[in-house]
């Protein structure tokens, strides 16, 4: 990994080693005001590319959120180089076009960058608020299911199977006001399993049924809190 990281290192600085190399060489160190602002501009744009990892907001979706900056940085490095180099060999004595044109660029790149971060946080919090939404009926469902491999019994089976069917059709949505109500059908649940180990059918029966009127109750509590 420590290898890994040196030569992404050489990979990154290989475009401003070559850079300041070719201007300095062909520009030296006496130039037009207009120059160094294009060479400042033209350094920041490949910064904010090597930054772009650092900013991607972390989540489900950090492959998308990643991909859009990318794209918006890559771009503005691009047209910034361009102009950039434009600026640099024109070499006017007048800083003002260079640095506002540049300027110019800069700050419709910040503001695209915010706006995307902007909207990165609020997807990536949309998505932890909706997880434990998810799963809640995934991890119940999941244990359910499980447990019909379990029981061989008919009628038992098909009373688990009832409540396996109800939870995994539940909204995935949930309220504040439903916790204290979604833990106790958990806590029922890992009862379900204990009796289903220990091979109770009439424990597994009961719990059922009342698993059953737990889970319309939460749906009902639900659909009245929306």
């Amino acid at each position: 990994m420590k290898k890994e990281h040196i030569l992404w290192t050489i990979l990154n600085t290989i475009f401003l080693v070559a850079f300041n190399v070719f201007f300095f060489t062909l520009r030296g160190t006496e130039n037009e005001l207009s120059v160094w602002i294009s060479y400042f501009f033209i350094h920041f744009a490949y910064l904010m590319i090597l930054l772009t990892p650092h900013i991607v907001r972390k989540g489900k979706s950090q492959a998308v959120f990643g991909f859009s900056i990318y794209y918006v940085s890559t771009i503005y490095f691009i047209i910034e180089f361009l102009a950039g180099i434009i600026f640099i060999l024109i070499a006017s004595e007048s800083p003002v076009v260079a640095m506002l044109v540049q300027l110019s660029f800069a700050l419709l790149y910040s503001i695209i960058l915010v706006s995307l971060l902007i909207a990165n946080e609020r997807t990536a919090e949309a998505e932890e608020k909706r997880k434990p939404q998810i799963d809640f009926i995934k991890t119940t469902s999941a244990k359910l299911k499980g447990l019909l491999d379990e029981i061989k019994d008919k009628e038992t089976r098909k009373k688990v199977e009832q409540v396996y069917d109800l939870i995994y059709s539940s909204p995935v949505k949930t309220h504040p006001e439903l916790e204290e109500l979604e833990t106790s059908i958990i806590e029922m649940v890992t009862d379900l399993e204990k009796k289903t180990f220990s091979d109770n059918k009439e424990g597994i029966i009961t719990i059922a049924n009342s698993l059953t009127a737990k889970i319309n109750e939460r749906n009902r509590l639900l659909k009245s809190l929306q």
